[in-house]
């Protein structure tokens, strides 16, 4: 979300406009998403909190689960969300910041709801080759993904959302090794994000990324393809997904 339109771009710049939240949302629903995540992308940038206007307005048109993220930096704006049928919330560079944040949410609101974003990039002078960005991919950490992603699991997060920039908005695919490395160093559900392109790349995100959830974005709001041709790819493949 930006400027209260939904927009997509590449290496999370290049912004395209994908249209209004709403009739989305409630497209996406139609087309049997099983939920819908909404990452306000400039609200850490400009140093505000999420809109909720927006939140509210995409709530009142569906009732599958809502995950938002973007400018959430404490229990209060989290419980806000919540008070408005947010199912989970994503916390990103304010968890970075303060760690502790991720324990008091998942302590306070339950681990379940508490989705903690990973934005990367590779960097070959981290362990694992992959840096923690932060502020919507402009500012380094110097913090290694890999284990940043086993802290927020030890912390209490739910769920990890791993993002690569180099692959976001690119549909070169997602970036597996990223995936992957943090699948394979954590026992919490892992959601792929960034670069889906085609059918073969969801499965490749499930098979070889080792993610239990498939987020994207670019593949639907540009109508390559229909949420039911992804699904019934999957299942000829004989990865289980819901109906």
């Amino acid at each position: 979300m930006k400027e209260g339109r939904v927009v997509k771009g590449v290496h999370f710049v290049n912004i395209r406009d994908a249209g209004d939240p709403v009739e989305n949302a409630k497209f996406y629903q139609q087309e049997g998403a099983d939920e819908l995540a909404m990452l306000d992308i400039a609200a850490t940038v400009e140093g505000r909190k999420t809109r909720l206007e927006w939140v509210k307005n995409v709530l009142n048109v569906i009732s599958i689960p809502l995950t938002v993220g973007g400018g959430i930096a404490s229990l209060e704006d989290i419980e806000e969300l919540f008070k408005l049928g947010v199912s989970k919330v994503s916390v990103n560079t304010a968890a970075v910041k303060r760690p502790e944040l991720i324990r008091e949410a998942s302590s306070n609101f339950g681990r379940e709801k508490i989705v903690v974003a990973i934005d990367g990039r590779r960097n070959p002078k981290m362990p694992s080759g992959f840096e923690v960005v932060i502020k919507g991919g402009t500012e380094g950490t110097g913090i290694d993904a890999v284990e940043w992603a086993k802290k927020c699991e030890e912390l209490g997060a739910g769920e990890i959302l791993p993002t690569s920039m180099d692959g976001d908005g690119t549909l070169a695919g997602y970036d597996i090794p990223f995936t992957r490395a943090i699948a394979d160093a954590i026992k919490i559900p892992v959601i792929a994000s960034g670069g889906a392109g085609s059918l073969e790349h969801l499965y490749e995100a499930v098979v070889k990324g080792k993610a239990s959830t498939l987020l994207a974005a670019s593949i639907f709001h540009f109508r390559k393809y229909s949420i039911r041709e992804a699904k019934e790819y999957l299942k000829s493949k004989g990865i289980e997904v819901s109906d």
